[in-house]
């Protein structure tokens, strides 16, 4: 019998129905003779009303007194869930951050946990309860509620289930597993079995939503195996798990990641000078504007061209910035496209396989794809090209690496 933590997001306790479910499911692991922890997000929907309650009464609420706010959409789904259970004949405890205690900074509404006092919880389980946490909060040293930001819900899971050395950590969600890319956009994706931690980290930074990264940061950092699994339709879901000597030898390419939401500047014209990359991204950094890749061509009559990407919503505050930068700079013009898309393969198998990224340019090539950036690491291959060819990218490359196919059934 095994120890698990359970999370369930917004949508999996959308409804008293859908809590209803949730304790069909966490009472028959019970009953198998599981120990269960199971965390939850507030109702779908919830914690957008109270922030905008808080925004009809203010423009500049204090950011202490929005956690202590928004943090009560999660207190109205443990104790529903507890009811529920009870009804059932499950013993069953609710528990917030600040009960468990779940100790954090005192970084309100981004705040990052230190440490967890698992003593009441498993005096609680020892007592065959099921314990049931609000996710996404935490209290610091002044008693103060905090919040972990969007998608705390999440990391939270996956700090108990490290304190409490879980042998699972199960996240429940809208989808029943990681796919090889998303299946909304090529039909034959392939819900993955296993994935490794550091693949899933790439994916999850280059656009999949699945989950969020500071939860897989912290499930590898304390080798926390982590299951995605659907809360609607019973599945084996995807682990994700250490890699091992099993998947090094795998061939090639796990995911297809892309990210509609990037723009690309270039400083045309700028002066070939030591120092001139920490002048145009400095100003850039300063206004707590992130950028992605970058890319600063060969010198030649000692002027380069130096272009990097950043989110789309950032894109006019970036450009007005460059624009004065220009000036200071003596450069020539500033060049700007919010119509491009990221496009990335993963896989851990690069590591020991050659002619990965040369089969993905010839692959777009044969597309008529022109690649206008290029980014790599061990085990990713970015590239930035037009948003409209887009979604022909990502199916070309998914036919073209066999990613609808099992590992061992693949010819490459």
């Amino acid at each position: 019998m095994a120890l698990i933590v359970q999370k369930y997001g917004g949508t999996s306790v959308g409804t008293v129905e859908r809590i209803e479910a949730v304790a069909d499911r966490v009472a028959r692991f019970r009953k198998e003779g599981h120990d269960v922890v199971v965390v939850v997000s507030a109702m779908s929907g919830e914690t957008n009303r109270l922030i905008g309650l808080a925004h009809a009464i203010t423009d500049n609420p204090t950011p202490r007194e929005m956690d202590v706010l928004v943090s009560t959409g999660e207190q109205v789904t443990i104790a529903l869930l507890a009811m529920a259970l009870h009804k059932r004949g499950m013993g069953a405890r609710s528990y917030t951050g600040g009960q468990v205690k779940i100790l954090t900074d005192s970084a309100h509404t981004k705040a990052r946990i230190q440490h967890i006092d698992d003593r009441n919880m498993r005096a609680d389980l020892e007592q065959g309860n099921v314990v049931i946490v609000a996710g996404f909060q935490g209290v610091d040293e002044q008693g103060n509620i905090t919040t972990l930001g969007r998608g705390g819900s999440d990391t939270t899971a996956v700090a108990l289930a490290a304190a409490l050395k879980a042998d699972e950590c199960q996240i429940y969600t809208d989808v029943d597993g990681v796919y090889t890319t998303d299946p909304r956009v090529v039909d034959s994706a392939r819900r993955l079995e296993k994935i490794t931690f550091e693949e899933m980290l790439e994916m999850a930074s280059l656009g999949s939503k699945v989950l969020q990264i500071r939860s897989v940061e912290f499930a590898g950092k304390y080798n926390v195996p982590l299951r995605v699994l659907s809360s609607f339709e019973e599945g084996p879901g995807t682990l994700i798990t250490l890699e091992d000597d099993e998947t090094m030898e795998q061939p090639l390419v796990s995911g297809i990641a892309f990210n509609r939401d990037e723009a690309k500047l270039t400083l045309a014209g700028v002066p070939d000078v030591p120092g001139v990359a920490s002048r145009i991204l400095k100003p850039v950094s300063d206004a707590n504007i992130e950028v992605d890749m970058i890319v600063q061509n060969v010198g030649k009559d000692n002027h380069t061209d130096f272009t990097f990407t950043v989110h789309r919503n950032d894109f006019k505050r970036t450009l007005e910035i460059l624009e004065k930068t220009r000036e200071e700079l003596g450069a020539r013009e500033v060049i700007g496209d919010d119509k491009i898309a990221k496009v990335s393969i993963v896989g851990v198998g690069m590591r020991s396989h050659a002619g990965v990224a040369s089969k993905m340019f010839e692959k777009l090539s044969e597309e008529g794809i022109n690649i206008q950036m290029i980014s790599t690491s061990e085990i990713k291959v970015s590239v930035v090209i037009a948003e409209k060819y887009l979604e022909l990218a990502v199916r070309a490359l998914h036919s073209a690496f066999e990613m609808d196919k099992e590992p061992s059934e693949r010819s490459y």
